[in-house]
Parts: C-alpha cells; sequence; structure tokens
C-alpha cells in the first residue's frame, strides 16, 4: 500500500447507490475511493483524475462493466481493472479475461476481505509495470544521451 499521504486511488462503478456507498463505506479510510453510478460518469471522471484501480460492477444499463472497460483502455489503460457480477455470466466474463481487459473477476456480494486482498494483489502488479516503464523510460534518455555524445566525439 502507498503512505498515507498517497493512498492507492480506486473507482467503485456500479449503478446501484446503495453498493456505492457500501464500497466508500468500507474502504475509505484505506483508499482514496472514487464512485460513479455509470460507465459514462466514470470515463470523464477517468480523463480528470489519477486512478490506480477500476472495479466495475457487470450488470449495469447502458454499458456493461465489459463495455465499460473497453472504453477505459482507450482513455487510460494503465489502471488495474477488477469486474464483479451477481450473475454467472461467464461468456463476458471468459470474454473480458481472454482480451486482458481485467486483472480479476469476483462475485457479487463481494466479501471485504477476498476484495481488499484482490486490491493490494493488483496494486502490487500495477506498481511493478509502473517501475518497469519508469526504468526504460530513463534508460532511454541514458542511451539518447550517449548517442549525442558520440555523434559529437565522432564531429570533433
Amino acid at each position: 500500500m502507498k503512505n498515507k499521504d498517497n493512498k492507492i486511488s480506486i473507482l467503485y462503478v456500479d449503478d446501484e447507490e446503495n453498493n456505492l456507498f457500501s464500497f466508500k463505506a468500507t474502504f475509505r479510510l484505506k483508499y482514496k475511493v472514487y464512485t460513479a453510478i455509470s460507465g459514462a460518469v466514470a470515463i470523464e471522471l477517468v480523463k480528470r483524475t489519477p486512478i490506480d484501480i477500476i472495479i466495475t460492477d457487470q450488470r449495469m444499463p447502458e454499458m456493461t462493466g465489459v463495455e465499460f472497460l473497453e472504453e477505459i483502455i482507450k482513455v487510460n489503460p494503465e489502471p488495474m481493472r477488477i469486474l464483479l457480477t451477481g450473475y454467472t455470466d461467464m461468456g463476458a466474463v471468459i470474454d473480458a479475461v481472454n482480451k486482458g481487459k481485467i486483472f480479476h473477476y469476483l462475485n457479487k456480494p463481494w466479501s471485504e476481505e477476498e476484495l481488499d486482498q484482490t486490491i493490494q494483489r493488483a496494486y502490487e502488479v500495477y506498481a511493478e509495470r509502473k517501475k518497469i516503464l519508469e526504468t526504460y523510460s530513463k534508460l532511454e534518455i541514458s542511451n539518447e544521451q550517449l548517442e549525442f555524445l558520440l555523434r559529437q566525439k565522432l564531429l570533433s
């Protein structure tokens, strides 16, 4: 988990307001929790807010959880994605897993402990990916600097 001032930011998307309140009440002290009542609202939030982990319900009107996650990848592919469903909609789950849209799938109603463990595991993977990208970026800069110095030396 990040330090106290810099909590893991989680976006929870569900069309049932009671579930949004319940999630926020459960996790607000441990994480920086954002909630959205629909995929469309969530997409706008992701455009303007740094989010580490997205948890979404599958069964929502207008846009399913999987459809929402497909759209989110276009906006920001970085956040880890977790799908919740209260139904045995295995077709959608298998589709989401196979296309790499989700990190994990959980049944509703969720257990606080299981969801918390999944969030922790998702964040470990997220942090590791970010570290690899930062290292790669630093290597690219170093390489460019070396090439520049080499060209300078060859020209002089």
